[in-house]
């Protein structure tokens, strides 16, 4: 028994519609709040590095100080 063209082409059409709705989608939004970088922990480490060399430095130079 052979089915009939249309039937065949209805079933392949309902077939293509069942698998594009089962595609998913990505969307990209602009975020609301703007992005912030907090870069204070790197700075404040790099000043310490910094005082720490100075204060070597100078006692070595001067170590009569102490």
């Amino acid at each position: 028994m052979t089915t009939h063209p249309l039937v065949q082409f209805l079933a392949a059409l309902a077939a293509a519609y069942l698998l594009a709705a089962c595609t998913p989608t990505v969307k990209v939004e602009v975020p609301k709040e703007p992005i912030t970088i907090n870069l204070n922990v790197k700075i404040e480490h790099e000043i310490r590095v910094k005082v720490e060399k100075e204060l070597e430095d100078l006692f070595e130079k001067k170590s009569g100080l102490f």
